[in-house]
């Protein structure tokens, strides 16, 4: 397994020292945003993590390698190039072998970063159930990853896109606890609240921290999701975010977009109707959400260490 891997300078010393370390994904970098604002975005919300006492590790596949941990010129080219695959479990392999670069999914990033023995990812928004999976099928490989991959995954709850309470009933099927940070409702990324109340609330990283570690000296398979609302400064008002979401699904299925090209339409969509303000909510609550992983990440670190 050693020979798929590579970290970078500054995670490999984290790792020998037992130095608190967050797993980020890289599908944000080369599928979430434009160039160069990508690419500033992954740079800023890594020295929020340096500046919260934790080590940044950026997860993408390039050379024929998992790279845990990435370079400037490193972020450049997947945040500049038009030939990177968007990464979920099955394309790993293929990616891997044929050494094509890949941009890690939340999926993915919790694969690569179990392997490195990294606890904590922090994201934007989980996938979850599609709206019409009842027809579709279509359900993020984020929710079966959850299930079975021991990362806990600090995100601003499910992409408003989704069917929130489907995924919900999913996560509570597979055993995968979804608590509230200083919350008792989950989430809907743009927005700081949904209809559906979260299954534990959580005031601070020690206890987040502490519940973590006793659910893997259980051996209690899986991960966990840790919602952290958008701040309310930077949140967008629920009737009009939904109202563009509506129009926005609408739109896909007159065209006839479905699988994994659904997700990137409809965020594209909502970027566009709402004239960017989403893309600048988006990048507030990924920061906030930085803050939040590292400080659970240091809490995690801590109780490990004593």
């Amino acid at each position: 397994m050693k020979q798929y891997l590579s970290y970078s300078t500054e995670v490999k010393e984290a790792l020998e020292t037992g130095k608190a370390i967050v797993a980020l994904e890289s599908t944000i970098i080369s599928h979430g945003m434009p160039y160069p604002q990508n690419v500033i975005t992954a740079k800023e919300v890594e020295q929020i993590i340096r500046d919260h006492g934790a080590v940044p590790a950026t997860i993408a596949i390039l050379d024929g390698q998992i790279k845990i941990g990435l370079s400037d010129e490193e972020l450049e080219v997947l945040g500049n190039s038009k030939d990177v695959a968007k990464a979920s479990r099955r394309d790993l392999p293929y990616l891997l072998a044929t050494k094509q670069k890949g941009a890690t999914t939340v999926a993915a990033t919790m694969i690569c970063a179990d392997l490195a023995g990294i606890r904590i990812f922090v994201t934007g928004g989980i996938g979850g159930v599609h709206r019409g999976a009842e027809n579709t099928m279509d359900i993020s490989a984020d929710l079966e990853e959850l299930a079975k991959t021991n990362v806990a995954v600090i995100c601003a709850g499910a992409k408003s896109i989704l069917d929130i309470g489907l995924t919900m009933e999913y996560l509570e099927t597979k055993g995968v606890p979804v608590v509230g940070y200083q919350t008792d409702f989950l989430p809907a990324f743009y927005t700081r609240t949904s209809p559906f109340s979260v299954n534990f609330r959580a005031d601070d990283a020690q206890t987040v921290a502490a519940m973590l570690k006793a659910k893997w000296e259980l051996n209690l398979t899986g991960g966990a999701v840790i919602a952290n609302p958008i701040r309310e400064e930077d949140a967008m008002d629920e009737s009009f975010i939904t109202d563009i979401i509506e129009r926005a699904l609408s739109e896909a299925n007159e065209n006839g977009i479905v699988g994994k090209n659904v997700t990137p339409f409809l965020l594209g969509k909502v970027k566009e109707l709402t004239e960017g303000k989403s893309l600048v909510a988006n990048i507030a609550l990924i920061k906030h959400n930085a803050a939040v992983g590292a400080e659970i990440a240091v809490a995690f670190q801590n109780d490990l260490n004593r």
